[in-house]
């Protein structure tokens, strides 16, 4: 029996505001057993690249991440909102550590090719280093890992959270019982996005396919569910896509094979 493990991803909105961090950390600090949090913090990293004359630019929800960009993404991702977090954890007795990809080798990237767009310093994740996270995880220490990775030859790398945290997933899948949980501001995936009661209770492959040509899923939500069945097919339990208050209580929306 493989013992289990909860990662939670959970976005820059809920991280880098005081009231929602305080109920994310409440939550995240009462999951029972080995846990991993990865966060985002895009609009922390927006407001600090405005306020140093650096203009933010997106294509697809995604940053084009510049040499100035890099710098601002890594002071904000690895510093600011990664210690916030660590340091509220460690208030409630959770032993945890803040880490990007750099740190221990732990995710190497590939800087992504250009194609129809440059996205700059932006890194395809390459490997995760499992082993080295659940030596960790198993001496009671919970991984915060930053949406940053690195590519070896000295450069940083800013990596889409939900893509670390699935990787991530993948990876510890062969050593531990993974439920990976992506949080976000919904209660699920909706059958009906103007109605939030509307929460699809449970989406396989099939059914995934039946609901993209019916336009009922659309836009972001297509990538995070790619995500979620590709982490499946690697070995995790199971994925649950729900709002981050509610990660203790049953609902959201349950991918499976």
């Amino acid at each position: 029996m493989k013992e289990k493990l909860t990662i939670i991803k959970v976005g820059g909105k809920i991280v880098e505001e005081e009231s929602t961090l305080s109920q994310l950390l409440a939550d995240f600090s009462a999951i029972e057993g080995y846990k991993l949090l990865v966060h985002g913090g895009g609009r922390s990293a927006t407001r600090l690249a405005s306020q140093l004359g650096i203009e933010s630019k997106m294509v697809n929800g995604r940053r084009i991440t510049d040499a100035e960009t890099l710098k601002v993404v890594t002071m904000v991702y690895g510093g600011l909102v990664n210690k916030n977090i660590v340091a509220g954890l460690q208030a409630k007795g959770v032993n945890a550590i803040g880490l990007t990809g750099a740190d221990m080798n732990v995710i190497r990237s590939v800087k992504r090719p250009v194609k129809d767009v440059d996205y700059g310093f932006v890194g395809d994740v390459e490997k995760v280093n499992a082993e080295f996270l659940a030596t960790l995880i198993r001496q009671g220490i919970v991984p915060v890992m930053a949406p940053l990775t690195h590519d070896g030859k000295g450069s940083m790398l800013n990596t889409n959270a939900d893509t670390i945290a699935g990787e991530t997933a993948k990876a510890l899948a062969s050593l531990f019982d993974v439920t990976l949980v992506y949080c976000f501001e919904k209660k699920g995936v909706l059958r009906d996005e103007n109605d939030d009661d509307s929460v699809i209770p449970v989406i396989t492959p099939v059914e995934f396919k039946e609901f993209v040509a019916q336009g009922i899923i659309q836009g972001g939500m297509i990538p995070k569910l790619e995500n979620s069945f590709s982490a499946i097919d690697a070995g995790v339990s199971q994925v649950v896509i729900t709002l981050a208050s509610a990660i203790h209580k049953e609902g959201g929306t349950v991918i499976k094979k």
